[in-house]
């Protein structure tokens, strides 16, 4: 959306009231302790007004960044929620883990415990992903009678890269959203990415670690993963959790596939059925596919016809979580609206191109600096795709796989570097009774490691892409 400024600042002033609102908004959310949702609003509004834009323009100009990033996000947030709740409460999180384990063998536990995490962190966020599978672990610690890092670090490990660069969590969509990148791509080069990332940071990295680290016991906790969830007969199959986590990939590289075979000509346009096949593949609907078949399969299936309301109080918890997610993901939305509209965006890009900073290496800078100076990998990720989105968009080179590179690199840096401004840091360090010493050296390193050899993969990729 364009609007007319009453005035135009040149490129330093620019700059100058870009690296104003950023320290603006990080003492908002540092010092004052305000939600980053509101935060976000306010430098928004006062971004706009310092750049020029005019009072009968400042609220479409907030409203259409913001609408613009709902519109494609809110519903990936969501159906994944309640998708990854479904799975939680129907035992699928401890189903994953003890099959995985009984395959690995005993002494592989820790990579049975991380394969699992790697699936079940698909469609749940790293926190909620991490509070169902702690009895798990702290089960599997209690029987093995081993040290509670041995198994916990490399789960969280790879609940980290998960959370960190796979659609439909919120950084990687916001990102592609903002970058206007395929999310089927980015899925794509998120696991061609992802997958080395954990097993050498999230999974060996962890491992080393935590034998390096002294001896800890499970501590007396409950851990509330499951005492609260509804009690069933009997678990499911290990075919229907995987069932219902893999489908929604299977559906949405299928759409990628199809589109890619459609614009090389292979494939003719505007037949019925590949139509039909692109539309479910389309990562909403593929969502919501798997989210209606984990419904029927681990919630109603032979069950009586009020089970309905158990669904529903089901979907309910899934998705107060989010909804705090789902606000600042638009908020952030609307601060790169506003960069965009300003000038701002084309300024930094302007800059950028004049010191030689490629913009894959840019984007990682920007998010992984909001990242370590405010906690949240959410803010971080959105502000930084926000900030870097003109040049992008303005680089008629980068399309395809190269822009998913770009998006992957860019929520790379958003989720490394974690240390005490980061709600994680806390939520992991006291379910597993860990000093905050101790979470420095395994928790911080792990997420600083992934984030680099994540950055490092996609840079690789972009190199040989292009």
């Amino acid at each position: 959306m364009e609007t007319a400024s009453a005035f135009t600042l040149s490129t330093p002033g620019l700059l100058a009231v870009a690296a104003g609102a950023i320290a603006i908004l990080l003492a908002l959310i540092i010092k004052v302790k305000l939600h980053p949702f509101l935060a976000l609003v306010i430098v928004s509004i006062g971004t706009a007004l310092a750049t020029g834009v005019t009072i009968e323009d400042l609220l479409p100009t907030l409203l259409s960044g913001f609408g613009k990033t709902l519109g494609n996000v809110a519903l990936l947030i969501g159906f994944g929620a309640i998708l990854g709740r479904i799975v939680a409460i129907s035992g699928g999180a401890k189903v994953l883990a003890d099959t995985l384990i009984r395959i690995c063998g005993r002494d592989k536990a820790p990579l049975g415990l991380s394969i699992a995490s790697l699936l079940f962190g698909f469609p749940i966020f790293l926190d909620a992903a991490f509070v169902v599978m702690l009895p798990v672990i702290y089960s599997i610690a209690r029987e093995l009678r081993g040290s509670l890092l041995l198994y916990a670090l490399p789960a969280t490990g790879a609940f980290l890269m998960m959370h960190a660069l796979v659609p439909p969590h919120p950084g990687p969509v916001a990102a592609s959203v903002f970058l206007e990148g395929d999310i089927g791509l980015v899925l794509m080069v998120a696991l061609i990415v992802g997958l080395p990332t954990w097993y050498v940071a999230g999974y060996r990295l962890s491992l080393w670690l935590a034998k390096r680290t002294p001896y800890h016991p499970v501590p007396d906790l409950m851990g509330g993963a499951e005492s609260d969830e509804v009690a069933r007969a009997s678990l499911p199959r290990f075919s229907t959790i995987l069932l219902v986590l893999l489908l929604p990939l299977v559906l949405i590289f299928m759409n990628t596939g199809i589109a890619t075979l459609i614009s090389a000509g292979t494939l003719p346009e505007g037949n019925a059925v590949l139509n039909v096949l692109t539309l479910i593949g389309e990562t909403p609907v593929a969502l919501l596919i798997s989210l209606c078949l984990a419904m029927w399969l681990l919630l109603l299936r032979g069950h009586e016809k009020g089970a309905m309301g158990a669904v529903n109080e089901t979907i309910e918890k899934a998705l107060a979580p989010v909804c705090s997610i789902i606000l600042i993901t638009g908020a952030g939305g609307m601060f790169g609206g506003v960069l965009t509209t300003s000038g701002i965006g084309e300024a930094l890009a302007d800059s950028l191109q004049s010191l030689g900073m490629p913009i894959l290496v840019a984007g990682y800078v920007i998010a992984a600096v909001i990242r370590i100076a405010q906690g949240s990998a959410t803010v971080a990720g959105t502000t930084a795709a926000g900030i870097i989105a003109p040049a992008v968009l303005a680089d008629a080179s980068l399309s395809g796989m190269p822009l998913a590179c770009v998006v992957v690199a860019v929520v790379a840096g958003a989720i490394g570097y974690s240390h005490v401004n980061d709600s994680g840091f806390w939520l992991v360090g006291r379910f597993l009774g860990m000093e905050t010493k101790t979470m420095l050296k395994t928790w911080s390193v792990v997420s600083t490691a992934i984030s680099l050899m994540a950055f490092g993969l996609a840079w690789g990729l972009f190199a040989v892409l292009t």
